[in-house]
């Protein structure tokens, strides 16, 4: 048996893989639980602390863009939409997304995938340059490697996002902890007492109805957690990526049947279900072809905001299973 050290967030889709109701075929799992899980992914960048480990896309892909030493596999372990969840104050004069221009905005850190996602929207839908927008943020990025451009500035020291967006010193704000919804930076545990998500009005109009239009158009229900695997351990083990493919499926089974009986667990499950008439009966489908809309379309963004260097191929960014 093949001893890994693997770090997964806590969800549906990794429930039953984590209680052992499924297994990895030929490993034995020392699961590292880690909260908040975004810490995992630090840690796994900068000190490769774990065997296998789940990761954002964008911090994975700016990471492997700088030679880190672990590649990832096509297993999709989070989506939602991105239309939703950059507000804006009603005072601010944004009355369309181009308005954002000349102005700051405020998200937790520049490479953070859900500010990569919604800008890429926001530039290749909307023609906002994101160039002409001040992004404030409050936390490092996960790749200290990474040089950002000089439109993205720190908080002032002893201030906030929340507490910028109330003063008006930002017309707009990602929400959660992806921006406002703290009053601090990040901390372990994630701790809140910001801006309520509902708090402002959505910079994009009816949300709902520009995602189905773009799904429909594009075919990208954006990505938002995938696997990443050392190098030298695929090396060694070049069966361990069908093994994981396989239990995860196994795992995301039960999470999949607990959805047609319209049960949730957690706040993605609710997405799900809110999505899966639009995406289908899987919103978490697993391999190269499944993703390829989505996996190009990512890169495609992290590369026009210059977090990555150049238009990578799937094949360099993802093992092919």
């Amino acid at each position: 048996m093949l001893d890994l050290s693997i770090a997964l967030g806590d969800t549906s889709t990794t429930r039953a893989l984590k209680n052992g109701e499924v297994s990895i075929e030929g490993v034995n799992p020392d699961f590292v639980e880690v909260k908040p899980i975004i810490a995992a992914f630090r840690r796994m960048v900068r000190e490769q602390a774990y065997d296998v480990c789940e990761m954002a896309p964008t911090t994975y892909m700016i990471a492997r863009a700088h030679g880190a030493p672990f590649k990832a596999l096509p297993i999709v372990l989070m989506r939602r939409f991105h239309h939703q969840g950059l507000v804006k104050r009603p005072d601010a004069g944004v009355d369309t997304p181009k308005d954002l221009e000349g102005k700051a905005v405020g998200v937790r850190a520049y490479s953070v995938t859900t500010g990569v996602w919604t800008r890429g929207i926001l530039q290749n839908e909307y023609d906002v340059d994101p160039d002409k927008v001040t992004w404030i943020v409050d936390d490092e990025e996960h790749v200290s490697e990474m040089k950002l451009p000089e439109n993205v500035k720190h908080v002032r020291q002893g201030t906030s996002l929340a507490e910028m967006m109330h003063k008006g010193e930002l017309v707009a704000g990602f929400t959660g902890n992806a921006g406002i919804g703290r009053t601090g930076a990040p901390t372990a545990d994630w701790s809140g007492g910001g801006i309520a998500d509902d708090a402002f009005p959505e910079v994009i109009p009816d949300t709902s109805k520009a995602e189905v239009e773009w799904f429909a158009r594009t075919g990208v229900y954006p990505i938002h957690g995938v696997l990443v695997v050392k190098d030298s351990v695929l090396a060694d083990n070049p069966w361990l990526p069908g093994a994981l493919v396989d239990a995860f499926e196994a795992s995301k089974k039960v999470q999949l049947e607990m959805l047609a009986r319209g049960e949730t667990h957690d706040a993605a499950d609710k997405r799900y279900l809110k999505d899966m008439p639009v995406v289908g009966p899987d919103p978490l489908p697993f391999g190269m072809a499944a993703n390829a809309a989505a996996i190009d379309t990512l890169i495609k963004y992290a590369h026009q905001q210059r977090l990555i260097d150049r238009l990578y191929s799937r094949d360099e960014m993802f093992v092919d299973i």
